[in-house]
């Protein structure tokens, strides 16, 4: 499956908007959470358990932290318009502008999603190999720099 901001950045760049879902099961527009992780985690987390064979064990990659659909949306737009020169918007601006707009809600099994890190882990569900892990506006910046700049998968 294509990433949340993989989905936002190709919608704002055709349409100058990103499209999200309006409220529901006691959330409100765009508030559904979950928790998102960075692919650079991933895969640091993945280069390091091949450099050190001798971990084992199933790793919950996820930061622990859900973050909303709005979160996500505005660091995606605001990461466009920062490498056009264009200062950040809040949330309420963008919706006053029609570049976030909600959409109806299709049910599914999940409305919030927050991983449980293991225990033993660095906060981030993985063996302590990075002091920290990005949160979503830093990611989601990085994310979106590298699909401009040609360097990025579908992830």
């Amino acid at each position: 499956m294509a990433s949340v901001a993989w989905h936002f950045f190709n919608q704002y760049r055709a349409e100058g908007r990103v499209k999200l879902f309006e409220g529901s099961g006691g959330y409100a527009a765009g508030e559904q959470k979950r928790d998102f992780v960075s692919i650079e985690d991933v895969v640091r987390v993945n280069l390091d358990i091949l450099d050190h064979p001798q971990r084992s064990g199933v790793f919950n990659l996820g930061t622990g932290r859900a973050a909303t659909f709005n979160e996500v949306a505005v660091a995606t737009i605001n990461a466009c318009r920062a490498a056009g020169g264009e200062p950040a918007l809040a949330l309420p601006e963008l919706v006053a502008a029609g570049t976030i707009t909600y959409v109806p809600f299709r049910p599914r099994s999940w409305a919030s999603t927050r991983a449980t890190p293991r225990p033993t882990s660095d906060g981030c569900g993985r063996p302590a190999i990075a002091p920290r892990c990005l949160g979503v506006e830093e990611g989601v910046g990085r994310y979106v720099a590298a699909l401009l700049a040609g360097t990025s998968v579908n992830a």
